[in-house]
Formats: C-alpha cells, sequence, structure tokens
C-alpha cells in the first residue's frame, strides 16, 4: 500500500512538473505558445482521462482484423508443439526453456484476446453496440466464453503431479479452434487471389494432420518396440535412427505415404498395427476427396475468371468449324480473341458485377471509366449526376483492325466513345481518309439524337473504320434518351452540337427551328385544352350530383302531395256522378279541357256566393260579418283540420261518414258560440253548402297542383 502510495504521488508531481514546464513555455512564445500548450494540454488530458473500459473495438476495423491475424500464431503453436512434445520426449528434454516460454507467452495472448473479445462491439439493427455492460453481458452468455475460460484454466499445476516433461496437461489449450476459423476466413474474404488462399488453407489441414499421425505413430512403434518389425519405426539404438531429426521425418514421411494413398506401405503384423493402418486409410479417403475436391473448384474458378477474357472460345471455334466458315474469317475471330486475353480485356462487366448493389456498381464504373468519359468534350461541362447515369449505362467493345464500326447509311442505334486505338473517317471507297479519330473523341450522335430538319433521318453520315485494335464504348439510343431526358441542358448542347455537323455537312434544313416551334405551341394548346376539358369533368360531376339531390327531394314532395289528396278524397261525400267526373279529368286528351270547365264552374259558384253574402249583409248588417268571417277562417283551417279527423278516424277504425259529418257539424256549432247567426235567418244552410264549396275548392286545387307536377316530371 505504501509503494501505491508513492507511486501515485510520484506521477501527481510529474504531472505538475510537466503542466509548469508547458505554462512557461506558453509565456515565453506569446500567442503560438498558447495555441501550442493548448494541444499539448489536450492530448495529455486525453492520456490521462483514458480508461480501458472506453475502449471498445470495431469489428470491421483494420485493428482486429490484425489482431486476430496475429491470434493464428499461439494457435498453431499449441496444435502443433503439444503433441510433439508429448510424443517425441527428446525433443521436449532438449528445448524444455524454450518451450515452457512460448507457452505462457501464448497464455498472455490468449488473456489479451479475451479482453479484447469482451470489448468488441457488435451490430445490433444495423448499429454498433459500444456499451460495456451489453458486451459484457453478450459475451458471458456465449459459448465463446465458455471456450476461452476452458482453454485459459490453469491445468499446469498438473505438472506437479505427472512431472514437467508431460505437456500434454495443457492440452485444453486446442479449445481456441474456433478464432482460427474466423481469423482464416476474414483472410479470405479480403485477399485478392482467393483460390491460392482456399489451397493454401488446405495444405495446411493437410500438415496438422499428417504432423498428429506422425506423433501417433512414434508413439505405436515406441509401444510395440521400434525395429519389432518392418512396420513400425526401426531400432533408435542405430546412430543412423537415433537423431530427432531423423526420428521425425521418417515418421512425417510414413504418415504421408498412408494419408495420400500414394505409397507402398510395409505390410502391418500385429493387432494395434492393422488397426492404425484402417484408421488411417479411411482417413486418407476424406483426405483425398477434399484435396481433389478443393482443387478442382479452384480449377474451375480460374477457368470461369479466364471466361471473363476469354468468352466461349473453343465453342464459338467448334460453331465455325461446324459451318465451314472461311478460313480468313475464322483467322479474324482468333485474333480478336488472343488480343482480349493477352491485354487482359473484360467484355462482360456487367455479369461480372451483377450481385453487386447498384449505388456499388455505379462507383465502380465511375473509378474505373470516368477519366475516359470525362474527356470527352460534349460531357466535360455536364453534371456529376449525368456522368454517373452514363458510366452505368457504357457497353465496352472492342474492334479488329480494319473492321468497320458503322457504314453510311445504316440505321444508328448507338453512339460510340473512343476509349483507346484510333478510328478512320473514310469515303466509300474505304481508301480516302478525312479524319483520323482517336482516344476521347465520339461519333454516331446525329443518328439517335433525332435532330429536326436532318434530311438523313436517323441513318449515319460516315464509313468509320479500325486502325488497329480499337476499345469502344457503346451507349444506346434508348439509353441515351432515358438519361438526356432529365437533364435538359446536356441534350440543348448535344443537339446544338448534332446542328453544327449538319450545317457544315449541308444535311439540315432551315425550316426545322419554324416546325419546332410551331410543334412547341401546338403541345401548349393541347395541354391547356387537357387542363379546360379535366376543370369541365368536374363541373359536369358537380352539376350531375346536384340534379339527382333534386330529383330525390321532387319526389318526397309528390309522394307527400299525394298522401294529402288521398286523405281529402276519403273525406268528401260526393256524389257519383262527381266521383265519375273526376276520374274522366285525366283520361284521355280533353282531360285537362274538362279541368279547366269545372275550374270555371267553380268560379262561377264562388262569384255567386259572394252576391249572396253580399245580400245578406244588407239584410243582417252585423251578423253577416261574423258568418263572413267565420267561413274564411274556416276554409283555410279545414285542410290540416280534415288531416287530422282522418287520421283519428283510421285509429278508431271505419266509421259511418253521415254520423262524422253530423259530428263535425256539431264540433263547429260549438266552437262558433254566440258569434253564429240566429235561426230563421238562413243561418244553417249558408254554413253547410259553403263548407261543401270550399273543400271542392280545396280539392280541385290539390288535384291541379298534382297535375303540374306530373307534367313537369
Amino acid at each position: 500500500m505504501a509503494k501505491t502510495g508513492d507511486v501515485s504521488i510520484r506521477g501527481n508531481q510529474w504531472q505538475r512538473v510537466l503542466r509548469l514546464q508547458q505554462g512557461q513555455k506558453a509565456n515565453g512564445e506569446g500567442g503560438d505558445g498558447i495555441k501550442a500548450e493548448g494541444k499539448q494540454n489536450t492530448f495529455l488530458d486525453l492520456i490521462l482521462k483514458f480508461h480501458w473500459k472506453d475502449f471498445i473495438i470495431d469489428p470491421a476495423e483494420q485493428f482486429y482484423y490484425i489482431w486476430i491475424q496475429v491470434m493464428i500464431l499461439p494457435i498453431i503453436y499449441n496444435w502443433v508443439i503439444i503433441i510433439l512434445r508429448t510424443c517425441f520426449s527428446t525433443i521436449s528434454v532438449s528445448y524444455l526453456p524454450v518451450w515452457l516460454t512460448l507457452d505462457y507467452v501464448s497464455d498472455l495472448m490468449y488473456m489479451i484476446d479475451m479482453i479484447i473479445t469482451l470489448h468488441t462491439g457488435y451490430l445490433a439493427q444495423g448499429i454498433l453496440v459500444k456499451d460495456l455492460i451489453l458486451l459484457r453481458k453478450r459475451y458471458l452468455r456465449s459459448k465463446h466464453f465458455c471456450l476461452d475460460l476452458a482453454s485459459l484454466l490453469p491445468s499446469d499445476f498438473l505438472y506437479f503431479a505427472f512431472g514437467i516433461q508431460t505437456p500434454l496437461v495443457r492440452i485444453n489449450r486446442l479449445l481456441r479452434i474456433s478464432r482460427l476459423n474466423e481469423a482464416l476466413d476474414r483472410m479470405e474474404t479480403r485477399t485478392a487471389y482467393p483460390n491460392t488462399f482456399r489451397i493454401t488453407k488446405l495444405m495446411i489441414y493437410i500438415f496438422v494432420l499428417i504432423h498428429w499421425n506422425t506423433c501417433l505413430y512414434f508413439v505405436l512403434s515406441s509401444h510395440i518396440g521400434f525395429g519389432s518389425d518392418q512396420w513400425v519405426y526401426p531400432n533408435i539404438t542405430d546412430p543412423a535412427f537415433a537423431s530427432m531429426r531423423r526420428q521425425y521425418f521418417h515418421c512425417f514421411w510414413f504418415s504421408a505415404q498412408i494419408l495420400t494413398t500414394v505409397g507402398n506401405v510395409p505390410h502391418p503384423e500385429k493387432v494395434e498395427e492393422f488397426l492404425f493402418m484402417i484408421a488411417d486409410l479411411l482417413i486418407a479417403v476424406l483426405v483425398f476427396a477434399s484435396v481433389v475436391g478443393n482443387v478442382g473448384n479452384a480449377i474451375t474458378s480460374l477457368r470461369d475468371r479466364d471466361n471473363v477474357f476469354f468468352p466461349n472460345h473453343e465453342l464459338v471455334k467448334a460453331y465455325l468449324r461446324s459451318h465451314h466458315v472461311s478460313k480468313e474469317l475464322r483467322e479474324r475471330v482468333n485474333n480478336w480473341y488472343q488480343h482480349l486475353y493477352i491485354n487482359k480485356k473484360i467484355m462482360r462487366e456487367n455479369e461480372i458485377l451483377q450481385q453487386l448493389p447498384l449505388h456499388m456498381r455505379t462507383e465502380i464504373a465511375v473509378s474505373v471509366h470516368l477519366p475516359t468519359l470525362s474527356k470527352v468534350t460534349i460531357f466535360q461541362n455536364c453534371e456529376k449526376s449525368l456522368l454517373e447515369e452514363l458510366v452505368v449505362k457504357l457497353t465496352p467493345q472492342v474492334f479488329s483492325p480494319g473492321e468497320y464500326v458503322c457504314r453510311k447509311g445504316d440505321v444508328g442505334h448507338e453512339m460510340y466513345i473512343i476509349k483507346e486505338g484510333k478510328l478512320a473517317v473514310v469515303a466509300d471507297d474505304g481508301v480516302t481518309e478525312f479524319a483520323v479519330l482517336s482516344e476521347g473523341n465520339f461519333f454516331g450522335e446525329i443518328s439517335i439524337l433525332n435532330i429536326k430538319g436532318n434530311k438523313s433521318g436517323n441513318r449515319r453520315t460516315a464509313n468509320i473504320r479500325s486502325i488497329g485494335f480499337s476499345d469502344l464504348f457503346s451507349l444506346s439510343k434508348e439509353d441515351l434518351t432515358d438519361v438526356l431526358s432529365e437533364f435538359p441542358v446536356a441534350k440543348r448542347h448535344l443537339e446544338e452540337k448534332g446542328r453544327q455537323i449538319l450545317t457544315k455537312m449541308g444535311m439540315l434544313e432551315e425550316t426545322g427551328e419554324t416546325e419546332d416551334g410551331e410543334t412547341e405551341k401546338l403541345e401548349t394548346k393541347i395541354k391547356r385544352l387537357e387542363s379546360n376539358l379535366e376543370g369541365l369533368q368536374t363541373k359536369l360531376a358537380r352539376l350531375m350530383v346536384e340534379l339527382e339531390s333534386s330529383n330525390h327531394k321532387i319526389q318526397a314532395r309528390v309522394a307527400q302531395l299525394e298522401l294529402e289528396v288521398s286523405e281529402l278524397e276519403t273525406q268528401l261525400p260526393e256524389d257519383d256522378g262527381e266521383r265519375e267526373r273526376e276520374l274522366g279529368r285525366g283520361q284521355g286528351v280533353g282531360g285537362e279541357a274538362e279541368w279547366e270547365r269545372e275550374e270555371a264552374e267553380g268560379e262561377e259558384e264562388e262569384e255567386e256566393e259572394g252576391s249572396y253574402i253580399k245580400g245578406g249583409k244588407q239584410g243582417h248588417g252585423d251578423d253577416s260579418n261574423d258568418v263572413s268571417k267565420e267561413g274564411d277562417g274556416e276554409s283555410t283551417r279545414s285542410t290540416k283540420e280534415d288531416a287530422e279527423r282522418v287520421a283519428e278516424g283510421d285509429k278508431c277504425g271505419p266509421k259511418n261518414p253521415d254520423n262524422q259529418g253530423d259530428k263535425r257539424e256539431d264540433d263547429e256549432e260549438k266552437n262558433q258560440g254566440d258569434d253564429r247567426p240566429e235561426k230563421g235567418d238562413g243561418a244553417e244552410i249558408e254554413p253547410e253548402g259553403k263548407k261543401r264549396k270550399v273543400r271542392r275548392k280545396n280539392l280541385r286545387k290539390g288535384k291541379k297542383r298534382v297535375k303540374k307536377t306530373q307534367i313537369k316530371r
């Protein structure tokens, strides 16, 4: 404890000295010194504040990859040396200090590996988990922790029981084989030569297997007796077979012959020898199968890689032979294939990168082909996104010497960009050269741009022939149209370049611009008409909805009126003649005339009634006014009262209409009271006739209303 306190005090003193010295330098150097002090203090504070608990490792980083590669050494050491020291006691005793040192160094690396594994993050929903508590729980609950802990158990204490010359007590160190597999898998994914690495890994496994078989063979020979027969190891008393090197290599050679099934080993004689040979032969079958399978896969992968540069050459040659193609053409095909193979030119880039995501394919294509595409004059000032879109759609093509890329008059379906080589613009005779195109030039865009006024349409305007082997990029018409539709500035620039070329060649009509303007105006009109049509369709739909709603309302109103009219008809006691006349009003063409005639008669009756009432006024004075007022009020209330009475009659059941009429008259007399005219003055007759006429009038009005509604419908 005292020592620990002294160390901490000394550490604090050194920190104070360093800070004091930094402060003095800052005062002497001015402003620059202050900045330097800040940086130094920051770095020093980071060192002082660093805690091992805050150290989290990302498994995708380079540090983790390097560490698991380092862990291969102690794992391979334990797998090779433990069995070697156990079986070859002479080797174990001769280099004991070296073995013990390496043993405990490997144990130390095992412990460090457990700490690093404890601080290694993991992905949860695509996010790296850095919480040390979660990392600890995950590691401690995993099977890897159990294996790691078992591999570090202090089994070396068994040396006190079995002796220092029994390294077999460290057999638990072999449990770290899973870490070795992880390291090899990560190396295989990162190496640039995976096939070579697979074969190397297989050879390492076979070497370890033969090594273990070597050690077991030597132990079995010692158990049976050295030199007891031809199958076991010779007698070690012979100086030729007594050295440690000779013992190991002789046993290794014998085991290699057995496991590879290529040697003529001596015939076994004892039971132990037979059992050992049977086990080795069974293992040899598996070893032979794994070797053949892995080597076969590696060769197949190499052949597939060669097919990328040399695609289906044998099939093409067989096709040419079967169809008796001329020798000259076959020679051209062979030269083309040979050029691809020698110069490693890939023609199937899309197939190779098909499994990658689109954004990765885009980045790869940009890194490979963007320098060539950026040299094209029409694309030099374009947006980067346009170049990325075009790069993905480029298709590489290789042309042989003297081969025509395109001929004048051919229908154009793609444009070309020269990546490497030279091409000549030649006349129809194929000899006269007008111009030479080199790296970065392009051609064929005129036939795929559909420039207005182009006399040649979408046909080629020149003959292009390859001078030597030329590497070109082709861009189809469909792909170019799709890309330029999103970049109008580049499209106008490319079209302007094409118009200039056509103008120089005299193949551009001057009316092209006016036609283009008229086309734009026509398109504008069509768009305006389409917008107006959409507005009219919306209004029409709204009007249809309103019409349907009003139709429902009218139907409901008509149904209500018909119900009222039917109620009035049941209340009025009419004679048969009137009923027949009412039934005949709506029949035939003359129904309307009869309806008008009855209305006229009703008006005449009303006039007579009015004159009668006036006469009554003169004869009776003020009493007549009461009667007329009573009749008017009664006429206005008659419809509602009749409807109520009909409803009451329906509830009570069918009754005598005469009794109902008498009852209504009695009720009216009661309601009139003292204001009713006295008897002898015609007061009893006048109300009854008046009531009957008013009811007829209301009935006519109701039927007339129904008639008009039906006519409207």
